[in-house]
């Protein structure tokens, strides 16, 4: 129902988000999906990846600033309107979405997302058997 994102602060410099890259690639980590919003001084690169816990630990021990966190994992018919279909479930029950990013893997929609309401949100998922995905599934 979820998989871990990797959120890394960086700078609006030139080199910076090569210097992520490049560690990520030398530690041989696999990126699945990527986003960055930006702001004036700095962005956050939100990453889905292979191995989280290492790409954390790796960039964590290179100096740099980085969280990892929980975000759900929905997967959806690649039709247009599903993803409609699944925020539309979410609101209903009263459920913000703070953010959300998208992906194609393996045939499938993948929505990533974080929402007000962890709680109710693995509820609703459940009670309406949406279909998601887990770190699990992006290692095989």
């Amino acid at each position: 129902m979820t998989v871990q994102q990797i959120s890394i602060f960086v700078e609006n410099k030139q080199g910076t988000l090569l210097k992520v890259l490049e560690l990520l690639k030398e530690a041989n980590i696999q990126l699945v999906a990527s986003t960055i919003a930006d702001t004036v001084e700095y962005g956050i690169y939100r990453i889905i990846c292979s191995e989280p816990q290492r790409a954390f630990a790796t960039l964590k021990g290179a100096g740099i600033s980085v969280a990892i966190s929980d975000v759900f994992a929905l997967t959806l018919d690649n039709v247009p309107g599903r993803a409609a279909d699944a925020v539309r479930i979410l609101t209903q029950e009263g459920i913000g979405i703070t953010y959300m990013y998208s992906f194609l893997y393996e045939g499938k929609g993948i929505l990533i997302f974080r929402t007000d309401n962890p709680d109710k949100t693995r509820s609703v998922i459940e009670n309406n058997n949406l279909s998601y995905i887990t770190d699990e599934d992006l290692t095989k």
